[in-house]
């Protein structure tokens, strides 16, 4: 057989394909900005909420999508995606295609607390971009009425002295109310046993039942009970007396120093969303949680709001990581 034919190439023959290359890759460089100046446009936005629909998360969600909605001049749909702690919801918008039509809600336990607090996760908080900070929740140290808790302190006190006597109740491992009293606990140097539920309303009923003597609670799912009665607010975990419980003194009065948690919440997006998008969703945010009466019903609902951007929400991010991964492991904690 003769020898195989081959193929010669010189430069002449590359210098063709090469320019047209190039002005392809010219004309789709210029074309993005432009791609993104059309954005948001032919179809809804979705915001991914990973908790069931009449929480805090959705509250906040919905009270916030309608004026977004129309800044941006696009329908917003809300898609509740509950299960696992948050990580089914999350991590749907973690895959979901970086192209703006993706927006989703991040707190302290996907953003923060799973990557710790599991031996793995199917997503990774790098997996997203920060648009900004919405509104935190701020949380209150709450009892039944009467489980003999005078106050604050005689509650502190009574932990100090019988370890391992009374137990609290919280929305399930890993949530912000499970770690803010693990903080109380590690603190004080007190033991309280840990009774985990599967969501809020279960564990604010055995509070008020009796059957579990206290808890931590957010303001949302907070103030109504306390309000009417049912539990009793001791103390607030945030730096400062809240606006809606003037009277109920902060940890750091009881004695508690430099102590401070909240169940924060920020809007992010799936990593590559381009940049432009990120910028103009991040202005529209703050435009939307500005609004009179947007921030008067979120103020109502018990939260406080607090609009930042993307950066300063990643450094927050770092900051929050780095102190509560330190105290996950010393404590030895985990919701495996």
């Amino acid at each position: 057989m003769g020898a195989s034919p081959t193929l010669s190439v010189t430069p002449m023959t590359l210098l063709p394909n090469r320019r047209h290359t190039l002005a392809l890759l010219a004309a789709l460089l210029a074309a993005a900005p432009a791609l993104a100046d059309t954005w948001p446009q032919g179809k809804p936005i979705r915001w991914v909420v990973a908790y069931p629909a009449g929480g805090g998360s959705d509250f906040l969600a919905r009270q916030l999508s309608p004026q977004l909605a129309k800044q941006l001049g696009q329908n917003i749909v809300i898609d509740n995606r509950p299960g696992a702690a948050g990580i089914i919801g999350t991590d749907n918008a973690a895959k979901s295609p970086p192209d703006g039509y993706t927006i989703v809600t991040g707190d302290n336990g996907a953003m923060v607390f799973h990557e710790a607090m599991y031996k793995k996760i199917p997503y990774a908080p790098s997996d997203f971009t920060p648009i900004g900070f919405m509104a935190r929740f701020p949380l209150i140290l709450a009892v039944n009425p009467d489980a003999g808790f005078a106050s604050g302190r005689q509650l502190l006190d009574d932990l100090k002295k019988n370890p391992g006597k009374f137990s609290y109740a919280s929305p399930g491992i890993g949530s912000p109310h499970h770690l803010a009293m693990e903080l109380l606990k590690d603190r004080t140097k007190t033991f309280v046993v840990h009774v985990p539920y599967r969501g809020t309303a279960l564990a604010v009923q055995d509070v008020i039942s009796g059957q579990v003597p206290m808890m931590v609670l957010d303001t949302a799912a907070g103030l109504p009970q306390i309000r009417a009665g049912k539990v009793k607010a001791l103390a607030v975990m945030s730096k400062k007396r809240i606006p809606s419980l003037p009277d109920v003194p902060t940890l750091d009065e009881l004695g508690v120093k430099d102590f401070e948690v909240t169940a924060w919440q920020g809007l992010f997006v799936p990593k590559g969303t381009p940049a432009d998008i990120v910028a103009r969703l991040t202005t529209e945010m703050n435009k939307a949680i500005a609004t009179p009466e947007v921030r008067a019903r979120l103020e109502d609902f018990g939260l406080e709001v607090t609009p930042t951007d993307g950066p300063a929400l990643a450094a927050f991010i770092r900051k929050e990581t780095t102190f509560w991964h330190a105290l996950i492991r010393e404590r030895r904690l985990s919701a495996e």
